[in-house]
C-alpha cells in the first residue's frame, strides 16, 4: 500500500507488485529477493500480481525504447508516474542483469539491507512505512567490466552443512551477495563434483560463469577422464580437444567468459611432466599453439564469445619474454602474487617480484586476478582476514587499474564470511574506480553496527598494524597459516633428527641459515607479534564491552576472531620455539612444559572457531583442513609426548619424583602405591609452577 506526499512515496502493510516483462530466471531470483526483503522489513508479504501498472504500487519491468535509461549494460534506472493510487515506483532494468541490480539497489537504498547482510549478520530493522523520495536516479557504469568473485577454498562452506556437495541454499547466498555488490561473474568453487548444483544457480541468478585457470574452458581434468593416459598435447592432442568440444557444446548456451590455458595435470608447468619442452621458445610456442586451438574450437560454436587468458606463474613470464602469441581480443588477466601486490607470486624460496602488469605499450584488453585471502602452506590468510591495510590495497588495485588492467577483476573471495571488510573495499573499488578510505570505513562499520563506531572503526585501521612482518616488502605479513604450516614444518624437520640440518623448505621465512636459527628467527618474530596482537585484542574487549548485544555478537566473530586467532596462534608459536630451544639444551622437562603451553595456546583457536559457530553458523568452520588448527594441536601433543619419553620413561614417574615429590617422601615412599602417573597436562601444569617458583628463588 503506498501514499504520497510533499514529494515522497510512503510504502506500509502489503506492497502490491507487478512485473512487466517477461519473468526470467534471473529476474524470478530478483523478485524473490524483494519480496523477501520486503517482508523482513513491513511485515507482510507484498502481492506478487498481473493487474495493471494504474493499481499497483511497484512496476519492475526491462526499459523500452522510449525509457530513460542508462545505455551501458546491466543500466537501470529509478522513475516515477502518477496513477490511481498516487505516485508510483518503476524499477526499470537496461537487461536481465540490470533489472536484478536496480532491485537489490532498492533494497539497499530504501531498506537499509546491505551488501553483506547475510555474511555479517546485519541486524534488519522492522519499519513501519517506508519514505521514497520522489527523485529519479540513473546507475552509473561500473569501472570494471566483468567483476566477480572465484569461490576458492572454500572448505568452510563444503563443511558447513552435511550435505556435499554445498546445497543450492548456501549458492544462493553466495551469489546474493556477490549481486549486491554489483558483480557479474564467478567460478562456483573448486573442483566440484559435477552433480553439484553451483554452476546452475550461478546461472539462473544471471551470472557470467569463468573459469579457473588450471581447468581451461572449464572442461574435464585429462586424467580423470583418462586415467592411466599420459596427459601430452603433443602426443594426444584428440584427447584434449574432445574433452574441450565437449564443454564447449555443454556451456554455449550460456553466459560464459571462456579461459584459455594450458597448464600440467595438477595446476602445475606442463613441462614438468615433459621434459622435453626444455626452452622458453619451445614451452611458448606449445601454449600459443594450444590456446589458438581453443580459440578457434569457440569461435565456430558460440556467438561473439568473450575470451580471457590467465597469466599466471609461469605463463606471465612467458608472455613477458616474448614466448606467447595471444590473439588481439583475448583479455589479459594479470594476477597478484597471493598477498595483495602485483608482481609474481612466491614459489617455495624462489621471490622473483617481477611485476605482473601490462607494460606501456601492451595494447588489448587487460584485467586482473586478486586476492583477498589465499592459501599457500607458507604465510597467507585463510581464516582471518588480509593482513594488507586499506591504503595498500588500494594503491596496488588503483595501480593496475592505471596501468590499463581494468577490463577484467577477479576476486578470490575464499569462505566470504571472514572477509567481509576486504571485499567491500573491493566492491568499491570495482565500481568506483577508486575509494576513500575513511569514509569507506565509517559507511561500512554504520551499515554493520548500531554503535560503538568510533572504537570499532579504529579497531579495523589498527588491525593490519598488528600484523607481523616477515620480510622487507609491504606485503610480507603473516596471515594465520604462519602459525600453522611453518610450526607443522619445524615439528617434523625436530622429530626426524633433522636438527642439525637447514629446512630448506622455510629459507623463505629465515634466510639460508641453521636450523637452530631458523627457529630462533621465527621465535623473535613471534615474540613482536604476541604483544601487538595482545594489544590490539585488549583493546577489542574494551569496545566489545560496552556494546549491545547484538552488536557484541557481532564484533566478536568479524573483529575479535581474527585477533585472536593470530594472538592464540602467534603464542602457540613462540612456545614451541621455546620447547625446541630447551630440548637443544636437554633441558627436557622444561621442554615438555613449554611444549604443553604451545598446544593450550593453538588449543585457544580451536575454542575461538567453536565459539563463532553458533545459530546459522553452526559447524562452519569443521572442515578447517587448510590452516588446520586441529592438525597443529595434534602435532604439538605428539611433540610433548616425545619430550616425554626423553627422561620420564618407562614409568612416566621420574619427573614428579624429582621435581614435584616432598622431600620427606622421597625416600621412603612404597612404589607399589604409586602406580597412577600423572596426565600430560596435569604434569606440565605443575611443573609449569615448580619452575616459575625455581626462576624466582
Amino acid at each position: 500500500m503506498s501514499s504520497a506526499g510533499a514529494g515522497f512515496i510512503h510504502l506500509s502493510g502489503r506492497v502490491r507488485i507487478t512485473i512487466a516483462s517477461k519473468v526470467t530466471s534471473p529476474i524470478n531470483h530478483g523478485l524473490r529477493i524483494l519480496m523477501r526483503d520486503l517482508q523482513t522489513v513491513l511485515g507482510e508479504l507484498p502481492e506478487l500480481t498481473e493487474l495493471s501498472d494504474d493499481n499497483v504500487d511497484i512496476v519492475v519491468r526491462l526499459a523500452s525504447e522510449e525509457d530513460v535509461v542508462p545505455k551501458h549494460p546491466e543500466g537501470f534506472s529509478f522513475q516515477f508516474r502518477e496513477n490511481s493510487l498516487g505516485t508510483q515506483l518503476q524499477i526499470i532494468g537496461k537487461d536481465d542483469l540490470g533489472l536484478v541490480y536496480g532491485i537489490l539497489y532498492f533494497t539497499e537504498r530504501y531498506l537499509g539491507i546491505h551488501p553483506f547482510w547475510f555474511w555479517a549478520d546485519q541486524t534488519v530493522l522492522h519499519q513501519e512505512r517506508l519514505t521514497i523520495p520522489i527523485e529519479p536516479y540513473e546507475s552509473s557504469v561500473s569501472k570494471v567490466r566483468f567483476r566477480g568473485w572465484f569461490v576458492n577454498d572454500e572448505v568452510c562452506l563444503i563443511g558447513w552443512k552435511d550435505s556435499y556437495p554445498p546445497s543450492r541454499e548456501i549458492w544462493e547466498h553466495v551469489f546474493e551477495a556477490l549481486l549486491r555488490c554489483r558483480g557479474n561473474m564467478v567460478i562456483p568453487g573448486t573442483d566440484l563434483p559435477k552433480s553439484g548444483v553451483h554452476f546452475d544457480v550461478a546461472a539462473e541468478m544471471g551470472l557470467w560463469i569463468t573459469h579457473h585457470h588450471a581447468e581451461p574452458l572449464g572442461a574435464e581434468m585429462f586424467l580423470r577422464a583418462y586415467p592411466g593416459k599420459r596427459a601430452s598435447y603433443q602426443e594426444a592432442p584428440e584427447l584434449f580437444e574432445h574433452l574441450w568440444s565437449e564443454a564447449i557444446e555443454k556451456q554455449k548456451d550460456h553466459k560464459v567468459l571462456w579461459v584459455l590455458s594450458f597448464r600440467g595435470q595438477g595446476d602445475k608447468p606442463f613441462w614438468e611432466n615433459d621434459p622435453s619442452f626444455d626452452t622458453p621458445e619451445k614451452r611458448g610456442a606449445m601454449i600459443s599453439k594450444v590456446i589458438r586451438r581453443q580459440y578457434d574450437l569457440i569461435g565456430k560454436s558460440v556467438k561473439d564469445p568473450v575470451y580471457c587468458v590467465a597469466l599466471y606463474g609461469e605463463i606471465a613470464e612467458l608472455y613477458k619474454g616474448g614466448f606467447i602469441d595471444l590473439p588481439d581480443d583475448v583479455i589479459k588477466v594479470w594476477a597478484d602474487n597471493g598477498y595483495g601486490a602485483m608482481v609474481s607470486r612466491r614459489h617455495g624460496n624462489l621471490n622473483l617480484r617481477v611485476l605482473a602488469l601490462p607494460e606501456r605499450g601492451d595494447t588489448g584488453k587487460h584485467g586482473i586476478y586478486y586476492h583477498v585471502t589465499f592459501h599457500d602452506l607458507q604465510a597467507s590468510n585463510h581464516l582471518t582476514m588480509s593482513s594488507g591495510s586499506a591504503t595498500f590495497l588500494k594503491k596496488e588495485v588503483e595501480g593496475a587499474f592505471a596501468a590499463g588492467a581494468d577490463d577484467y577483476l577477479l576476486l578470490n573471495c575464499g569462505n566470504i564470511r571472514p572477509h567481509v571488510y576486504t571485499l567491500d573495499i573491493l566492491r568499491t573499488l570495482w565500481n568506483e574506480g577508486t575509494i576513500e578510505i575513511d569514509s569507506h570505513l565509517e559507511q561500512f562499520v554504520r551499515n554493520y553496527y548500531e554503535e560503538g563506531h568510533v572504537s570499532l572503526k579504529e579497531l579495523y585501521r589498527s588491525y593490519t598494524k598488528a600484523a607481523i612482518s616477515y620480510g622487507p616488502n609491504p606485503d610480507d605479513l603473516a596471515g594465520d597459516e604462519y602459525y600453522h604450516h611453518p610450526a607443522r614444518r619445524i615439528m617434523g624437520h625436530w622429530l626426524q633428527g633433522k636438527g642439525d640440518e637447514t629446512d630448506e623448505r622455510l629459507i623463505w621465512a629465515t634466510g639460508e641459515v641453521s636450523f637452530a636459527e631458523q627457529v630462533r628467527s621465527f621465535a623473535r618474530r613471534c615474540e613482536e607479534g604476541l604483544a601487538k596482537w595482545n594489544n590490539w585484542v585488549e583493546n577489542c574487549d574494551k569496545a566489545i564491552y560496552i556494546l549491545g548485544e547484538n552488536d557484541k555478537k557481532k564484533a566478536i566473530d568479524q573483529l575479535r576472531f581474527h585477533g585472536a586467532l593470530h594472538r592464540s596462534g602467534c603464542e602457540g608459536f613462540l612456545w614451541l620455539c621455546h620447547s625446541y630451544a630447551a630440548y637443544s639444551k636437554k633441558q627436557y622437562p622444561q621442554a615438555f612444559v613449554y611444549a604443553s603451553q604451545s598446544l593450550w595456546s593453538y588449543e585457544e583457536g580451536l575454542h575461538v572457531l567453536r565459539g563463532s559457530e553458533q545459530g546459522k553458523w553452526e559447524h562452519f568452520y569443521r572442515a578447517d583442513w587448510l590452516t588446520n588448527i586441529e592438525s597443529t594441536v595434534r602435532n604439538v601433543d605428539t611433540v610433548r609426548r616425545f619430550l616425554r619419553m626423553q627422561g620420564d620413561s618407562p614409568e612416566f614417574f621420574l619427573w614428579y619424583k624429582e621435581y614435584l615429590m616432598p622431600e620427606t617422601e622421597k625416600h621412603i615412599y612404597l612404589e607399589n602405591t604409586h602406580r597412577n602417573p600423572l596426565s600430560d597436562d596435569e604434569l606440565a601444569r605443575r611443573l609449569k609452577v615448580y619452575f616459575e617458583k625455581s626462576n624466582q628463588a
